[in-house]
C-alpha cells in the first residue's frame, strides 16, 4: 500500500478541496493507475472539512475498482496503526478515517 501524505492544505475548507484536486488528485490517480493501493494522509481537521474529504475518496475508491483507497486524518503512531489494519483488510475502500 502506498502511502501518500498531503501537506499544505489551507484551513479553509474549500479552499483544501480546490488545493488537493489542483496539486494532490493526479499524484494519488498516477499511482492507483499503476495498480497500487493507497491510503492519503492529510492533517487533522475540524468537522468542515469531512464532506470534501469522504467525497474524495469514495469518488476514487469508485473509479479505481479494484484498487483500493482509503484517507486517514492525523500523524504518528495513530497513522501506522492504521496503515496496519488497512493493509490486512483488503474490504475495505473508500473510507475516510480520522484518528
Amino acid at each position: 500500500m502506498k502511502r501518500i501524505a498531503v501537506d499544505g492544505l489551507p484551513d479553509d475548507p474549500l479552499a483544501a478541496a480546490g488545493v488537493f484536486h489542483q496539486h494532490w488528485l493526479a499524484h494519488v490517480e498516477d499511482f492507483l493507475g499503476k495498480g497500487e493501493d493507497v491510503m492519503i494522509v492529510v492533517p487533522s481537521a475540524d468537522h468542515t472539512h469531512g464532506e470534501w474529504r469522504l467525497a474524495i475518496v469514495a469518488g476514487l475508491a469508485r473509479k479505481h475498482t479494484p484498487r483500493r483507497v482509503n484517507m486517514v486524518a492525523g500523524e504518528g503512531e495513530a497513522v501506522d496503526a492504521t496503515e496496519t489494519y488497512l493493509a490486512a483488510a483488503p474490504g475495505i475502500t473508500g473510507q475516510y478515517l480520522e484518528t
